[in-house]
């Protein structure tokens, strides 16, 4: 322990910080909506927050400190809007039932491993190409924030340009303090409310129900694996890291399993702020990396222990800091994404297409672009190996991953 603690760098917090703040200024309102939908009261709305706080911060911790790898979790942003839109008309208790139904779920297909063969299967440059759809997003959002704070944007994408050729390993963390200089100087943090609280977890029974199950325990599932699983692991693959895949999705299933009564509705690999601990701005040696997702951990059980403090702490931030910062501390794994999906010209339609409807947020029976992109760039590729596109004498070789779980 002593050793890890000496191994630390400010780059390693600044990572972790970073991403910690990008997810839950991201998702925290869609919790919000969600508890409300299920009828939840304002202390199990602090139930919820705290459970999945914890749950983060726990598994990120233990997982990356078990491998020696960089492995992020989170819970279920596209779940979260799933509920918001299915929970109409259930009870709290059977909302908590569908909890734990799908959480067991994906405790199943983790620890049975057929989730491990399915990413066996996976060509690499698609993984890449599906990273580099959902990051572009991300990326672009910083230079549309830019007419709307000219001055906070500006000065934190000024601040990047002068630090980051001379203090790359400290320009992101910099730069989050330049944007919060700016934003205090400009009073857009002035007349805020800070609400104090610590962490409180509030049982409630479950219920079960067919309908409950069928209505959301099942979609919730399936968008968790396809809209967050997937695009965890596959950041993971792009990356360079190969840890057992059965193990990852397992304990994630476990941890919400036993946290779904106090609120916390499903929990998964992160892609987003998992990037932001993988690049070289993280740490430049990737052996090193997983340090700043432990940073990450501790800072998501510090969360969840502050409880209520820390989410109104997060509210209070301008939006367009929070899409700054993300989008400078994302470009350079978005850069190495797009060049390793189109390094191989025998693949570079198929990853094309996969970046292309990723990026584009396309969407049906309420799972998420990630998992339509990956299918239509999988199609392209057969019909191009089968002939039956005009590129398709150039047969598009689909090469197989190393397993992962050797």
């Amino acid at each position: 322990m002593f050793s890890l603690l000496r191994s630390l760098r400010l780059h390693h917090v600044s990572s972790g910080l970073v991403a910690v703040l990008v997810g839950y200024t991201s998702s925290a309102a869609l919790i919000f909506q969600a508890a409300q939908q299920a009828g939840a009261s304002p202390a199990q709305l602090g139930s919820w927050l705290g459970a999945l706080g914890l749950g983060t911060g726990l598994t990120t911790l233990g997982l990356s400190l078990r491998y020696r790898t960089p492995i992020l979790t989170a819970w279920s942003t596209p779940g979260a809007a799933l509920l918001i839109s299915s929970l109409a008309g259930l009870s709290l208790a059977e909302a908590v039932g569908a909890f734990i139904v799908s959480s067991a779920l994906i405790t199943l297909v983790g620890f049975s491993g057929l989730f491990a063969r399915l990413m066996h299967r996976l060509p690499q440059s698609l993984a890449a190409a599906m990273l580099g759809g959902v990051l572009l997003g991300f990326c672009l959002e910083l230079f549309r924030a830019l007419p709307q704070a000219p001055w906070l944007v500006g000065s934190m994408l000024l601040g990047y340009w002068l630090l980051k050729p001379r203090l790359p390993r400290y320009a992101i963390g910099l730069v989050l303090l330049i944007g919060l200089a700016v934003a205090l100087g400009q009073g857009d943090l002035a007349g805020a409310q800070l609400t104090l609280g610590g962490l409180h977890l509030e049982w409630v029974s479950p219920a079960f129900s067919w309908h409950a199950c069928l209505g959301v325990a099942l979609p919730l599932f399936l968008v968790t694996m396809s809209s967050q699983n997937l695009p965890g692991l596959a950041t993971l693959h792009a990356h360079g890291y190969r840890p057992p895949v059965s193990p990852l999705i397992g304990w994630t299933g476990l941890a919400g399993l036993l946290l779904a009564p106090f609120g916390g509705f499903a929990l998964n690999l992160a892609a987003i702020t998992a990037a932001l601990c993988m690049g070289k701005e993280a740490d430049p040696e990737p052996h090193r990396r997983y340090l700043a997702a432990c940073c990450a951990g501790v800072f998501y059980l510090l969360t969840a222990l502050l409880g209520s403090t820390v989410a109104s702490l997060f509210a209070l931030l301008p939006r367009e800091l929070i899409v700054a910062i993300a989008g400078l501390a994302l470009l350079g794994t978005l850069g190495g994404s797009l060049k390793q999906a189109l390094e191989v010209e025998s693949e570079r339609e198929a990853a094309l297409i996969t970046l292309l409807v990723t990026a584009a947020g396309v969407s049906f029976f309420g799972i998420g672009a990630p998992f339509w992109g990956l299918l239509a760039g999988v199609l392209t590729g057969l019909c191009a190996r089968r002939g039956w596109l005009p590129w398709g004498r150039k047969a598009l070789r689909m090469p197989v991953m190393p397993s992962a779980e050797s």
